[in-house]
């Protein structure tokens, strides 16, 4: 039997902005006698699925950072540049169409980044995601 929980992660809409934290695992907190070395979760991602409900192509990019960060070099799944906060250069989804990407991507909350960061160019993408959730 497996140790990890299949979840799915909820829909959130990318905003304008490239310092939206959109996932992070949560932290275990209170109990009595809890196992050393318990007391943090983490997400395996699996798939990340993005659509786009407009009219017209929207650019997207995520980052694996500390909160709010979207720092050269820590771009994963879709990558990109930002300045100012602003999306510069990112992943393409074109007109009422979706990306879906498929692998693995392990967020700790005990890790330094451990926030799935990101924006988009223009309101109407809207992400979600596959993943695991376990006990580290």
């Amino acid at each position: 039997m497996a140790a990890n929980k299949k979840v799915t992660l909820p829909p959130v809409a990318l905003t304008a902005t490239t310092t939206a934290n959109i996932y992070s695992p949560p932290t275990l907190t209170g109990g009595t006698n809890v196992p050393e070395q318990s007391t943090n979760t983490f997400y395996n991602i699996t798939h990340v699925h993005v659509g786009n409900t407009t009219a017209s192509a929207i650019q997207f990019a995520l980052w694996l950072d500390a909160t709010g960060g979207n720092t050269a070099g820590k771009e994963v799944i879709a990558p990109g540049v930002a300045s100012g906060g602003a999306l510069t250069r990112g992943l393409s989804v074109a007109a009422q169409s979706v990306f879906d990407w498929y692998g693995s991507i392990r967020i700790s909350a005990a890790d330094t980044n451990k926030f799935l960061v990101g924006g988009s160019s223009a309101v109407g993408l809207t992400i979600q995601a596959e993943a695991e959730i376990g006990v580290v």
